[in-house]
């Protein structure tokens, strides 16, 4: 009897065997599935910003978040108008008049009710230049307390404002022009955490008969035991109580005006240094 050239195989070898195999198999057809199905599937762009909501709500057990304030638009330019008074676009001419009727109406009625404000962001930014509105500003940014949102909202919310003001413009001599501006405030305005993002405006100025507006954020100290004395909005700007009080008085488009005292290390803060030194912005010099 010839010996065999291979070793006799016992049972459970033979099992193990096959299992190896199959095993290989299956892993190896699972990754050449993997590989077909990625390569199928086509790029998606990001959803846009008002979809986040959703996206944000498929991913927690949080309900899309509603946005009080609603803008005509989703461009820079659209943006800045409140869609319940739009009545078309401002043409460039008549833009920044708008804007400087908008923040004296504000600044100077504000005062007269006694409400403690502030100018912020680009609107500081141009009051630290020449005291007036950058000439690409689309918007305005005041800031108050939350003590001062909680007055305006228990007091003022949803009132009017008549703004009187005298032109000798249009070919008709010296003559007075009144327009009237609505208080409203968001009634999420005590709203401690940012949620989705759609309401961190906590409320507006706006210009009845085009739809401008000036926002208006509420800063508050949100983690009074472990961060005390750290002032923020909703949307993370952060300052201590000694860059914001005591405020600092000056003018502003003409009218009587309140800065912050540490208003330069807010501006390189949030703009950096070149914003204090360059003199144009995409090609448009300051006046």
């Amino acid at each position: 009897m010839k010996s065999s050239l291979y070793p006799p195989v016992s049972l459970p070898n033979l099992l193990l065997a096959i299992v190896l195999v199959v095993t290989s198999f299956v892993l190896l057809s699972a990754t050449i599935h993997r590989s077909s199905y990625l390569s199928s599937v086509p790029s998606v762009e990001p959803p846009p910003e008002r979809a986040w909501p959703m996206v944000w709500a498929s991913y927690s057990n949080e309900p899309p978040e509603p946005k009080y304030f609603q803008e005509a638009g989703n461009t820079l330019e659209m943006s800045h108008y409140d869609i319940r008074f739009f009545q078309g676009v401002i043409p460039y001419s008549q833009h920044r008049e708008v804007l400087q009727h908008l923040i004296r109406s504000y600044l100077s009625i504000m005062a007269s009710l006694k409400m403690e404000t502030w100018i912020a962001h680009g609107t500081l930014l141009g009051w630290w230049w020449n005291g007036r509105i950058m000439p690409w500003d689309y918007d305005l940014d005041v800031q108050v307390s939350l003590h001062t949102m909680e007055h305006m909202a228990k007091q003022f919310n949803q009132t009017l404002h008549e703004w009187r003001y005298t032109t000798d413009e249009g070919g008709e001599g010296v003559h007075e022009i009144k327009k009237t501006y609505l208080l409203d405030v968001n009634p999420n305005y005590s709203e401690m955490k940012r949620r989705q993002g759609m309401n961190v405006i906590d409320a507006r100025w706006v210009d009845v008969d085009t739809g401008m507006f000036v926002d208006i954020t509420a800063l508050a100290e949100r983690n009074p035991v472990l961060e005390p004395g750290i002032w923020s909005c909703k949307n993370f700007h952060q300052y201590r109580t000694h860059n914001i009080w005591p405020l600092k008085e000056t003018r502003f488009e003409g009218v009587k005006a309140k800065v912050p005292l540490d208003h330069e290390r807010i501006l390189v803060a949030e703009y950096g240094e070149k914003s204090l030194v360059l003199t144009e912005w995409e090609g448009t010099p300051l006046e």
